[in-house]
């Protein structure tokens, strides 16, 4: 076995395997953008779920006073 087939068979794994779904979202663009797009929409929802957990759990500790190093 030749170190080039372990590339070839790097790239056929990614190319034919773990890349398909997006495949099929691509050829789903045409059909139904919503659908398509379904998976952007639920990434930019947990982000801002955390943004806003985020900044809930900074508005939290600023109310605590433990952070304060003047003393």
């Amino acid at each position: 076995m030749e170190l080039k087939d372990l590339f070839y068979g790097i790239q056929d794994f990614f190319v034919n395997v773990a890349l398909a779904p997006l495949d099929a979202i691509r050829e789903l663009q045409d059909s139904s953008w919503i659908a398509a797009n379904l998976l952007n929409i639920v990434f930019i929802l947990i982000a801002a779920a955390a943004f806003t957990y985020w900044t809930l759990q900074l508005k939290k500790f600023d109310k605590d006073e433990h952070h304060n190093l003047n003393k």
